[in-house]
């Protein structure tokens, strides 16, 4: 079983009117379990637009979207899927604790279990010592560690990500792409990344999707040989360089 699978799918929005818009024009991707994809490409090329219909938060205009199997609306309703966006979208009147408990909450779990799974899951993010502070508390790289223990708290086996280390300070950013990549090979778990960086790209992936401006089409895909576990060392080696390379040259290919 694939973890993802998008077959012919196309996005009109507007379709009949004015301002007609087609944002994706008959895109297929397959994502393996466990396997971390990125998503890379010019602004309004798409690629937000194919995260939200892998998440069903929009239905494609034509085409298939499956995820671990499911159609992705049954997947929605499973809770197949964590999602994590350029802003935590904490709720401000919250503790830490009790916005990663949200989504257990949601699912009805006793507050035993919401406890218990919420210590796990701030361990995970080396948060444990926050879990009474509000967001306004923390920094943004903190917050952005909250929302990616509260989009893991009900163990789903796949990880959507749109741009969440977009508005952090490069070295907040790079600490935490390391540390992302320790948590998905802890717990086994897909992940879809959206980003405008090469470097983060090929950093965090097992392989870098290339899609070209509006009508947004994947036009290559490029494997990334890294070594793991990934650390510092990795981004000034000669294979990481070569990596990036191949991606901006691909993405000038597909301009």
């Amino acid at each position: 079983m694939t973890a993802v699978s998008i077959q012919a799918v196309s996005q009109v929005f507007n379709p009949g009117h004015t301002g007609e818009v087609t944002a994706l024009s008959d895109v297929d991707l397959t994502v393996a379990p466990g396997e971390f994809v990125s998503l890379i490409g010019p602004s309004g090329c798409g690629k937000s637009t194919l995260l939200r219909l892998i998440a069903d938060l929009i239905t494609p205009t034509s085409g298939t979207v499956e995820v671990n199997g499911k159609p992705a609306g049954k997947a929605r309703l499973d809770q197949e899927y964590g999602i994590a966006f350029q802003q935590a979208g904490l709720f401000e009147w919250r503790t830490v604790q009790r916005n990663v408990e949200l989504p257990l909450e949601l699912r009805g779990q006793s507050r035993a279990e919401r406890r218990s799974r919420t210590a796990e899951m701030l361990e995970l993010v080396g948060l444990a010592d926050f879990a009474r502070h509000y967001p306004a508390q923390l920094s943004g790289g903190m917050q952005q560690r909250v929302a990616i223990a509260r989009a893991l708290a009900v163990h789903p086996p796949l990880l959507l990500m749109d741009e969440p280390f977009g508005a952090l300070d490069e070295m907040t950013r790079e600490r935490l792409q390391t540390e992302l990549l320790a948590i998905c090979a802890k717990t086994g778990t897909s992940t879809i990344f959206v980003t405008h960086s090469i470097s983060e790209a090929v950093f965090l992936s097992n392989r870098v999707v290339v899609m070209s401006p509006r009508p947004g089409r994947i036009t290559a895909t490029v494997d990334i040989d890294l070594p793991s576990p990934r650390d510092e060392a990795v981004r000034q080696s000669p294979a990481f360089f070569d990596a990036v390379t191949t991606v901006r040259k691909a993405l000038r290919a597909a301009a």
